[in-house]
């Protein structure tokens, strides 16, 4: 009797003990799999996107800057017609698709969100994008008495926001896979290093 109650617990225990066991093995996998999504549509692509607006408006500083280094928009002299015909060239063709994109990722993809609410920053994000369009609209009626969004692009603070979210969830999906680092993989590197350099 004793031996059939020992056999019956033991047998009890080794079904709990692989239940739960693969319970948290179920739970560690639907995880993983948020992570690769958060990574690849939403945080790598915002990553991304900001990081290359933040060196094409550099290679634009370097090209269209007064000698003082200074933007024509934040100069006491007020930009030129070939100044502002420049701007808004580059608005058009580089900065105005690459803002949208951040923006259309923010509205398809806020379910990937971490925060449990919409950041202030991404809201802002939306709100320049919302403010340039009209003023590209104003462009194709001819009216160019405005070259900028009404709402201020916040381009550290967004590039700090993108940066620091890819490299956390980074860092957590090399956790959830068993790895010390990023996997070993240059790019994990890379980010990585990018982080900690801001």
């Amino acid at each position: 009797m004793t031996t059939a109650v020992v056999t019956i617990a033991l047998a009890f225990v080794g079904y709990a003990a692989t239940y739960f066991n693969g319970l948290r093995l179920a739970q560690r996998q639907e995880r993983l799999a948020r992570l690769n999504r958060q990574l690849s549509d939403f945080y790598g692509p915002l990553f991304a996107l900001t990081e290359a607006n933040s060196r094409i408006f550099d290679a634009f500083m370097e090209r269209n800057a007064r000698p003082d280094g200074r933007s024509p928009f934040a100069h006491e002299r007020p930009p030129s017609e070939e100044e502002l015909a420049e701007w808004r060239l580059w608005v058009r063709t580089v900065f105005l698709p690459n803002i949208r994109a951040m923006r259309d990722l923010v509205i398809r993809h806020a379910d990937l969100l971490s925060e449990s609410e919409m950041p202030p920053i991404l809201l802002q994000l939306c709100a320049h994008v919302s403010g340039y369009d009209i003023t590209a609209a104003r462009w194709d009626q001819g009216s160019y008495g405005e070259h900028l969004s009404i709402v201020a692009f916040p381009s550290e603070e967004i590039a700090t926001y993108a940066r620091r979210g890819f490299a956390e969830l980074k860092q957590e999906q090399s956790r959830l896979l068993g790895r010390r680092r990023f996997g070993g993989t240059d790019t994990g590197r890379a980010a990585s290093s990018q982080a900690q350099d801001r």
